[in-house]
């Protein structure tokens, strides 16, 4: 289901489906970041994953973030450099909330 969600959202084999969720979010990134979709930032993990079908291999299921995974890794790193909580709108928030069928963490 993680998959499918993500495609719904907007996050396709072919690119960002305009008008959805997915071209909103990297809208939204590209004006935060002085116009550019930082790697490693949740439009381009999205995309990659949306791409390759592997949100489920990647740590990010139904049920919450598996240890030992890529999710876990991205989750520390964010957690660390944040005095230890996972910022709303970074990337493991936003890509565990479309993984799920919500709407990621706006910022």
């Amino acid at each position: 289901m993680s998959d499918q969600n993500v495609r719904n959202a907007g996050f396709t084999p072919s690119g960002i489906t305009g008008g959805s969720l997915a071209s909103s979010l990297m809208s939204q990134e590209a004006r935060a970041s002085g116009g550019g979709v930082p790697s490693g930032g949740p439009t381009s993990t999205l995309q990659e994953m949306g791409a390759k079908g592997t949100t489920h291999s990647s740590g990010y299921t139904s049920s919450g973030i598996s240890g030992g995974t890529r999710a876990s890794s991205t989750m520390s790193k964010e957690a660390t450099a944040h005095g230890g909580g996972v910022p709303r709108g970074g990337t493991t928030s936003t890509v565990q909330s479309i993984s799920m069928g919500g709407k990621g963490g706006r910022r």
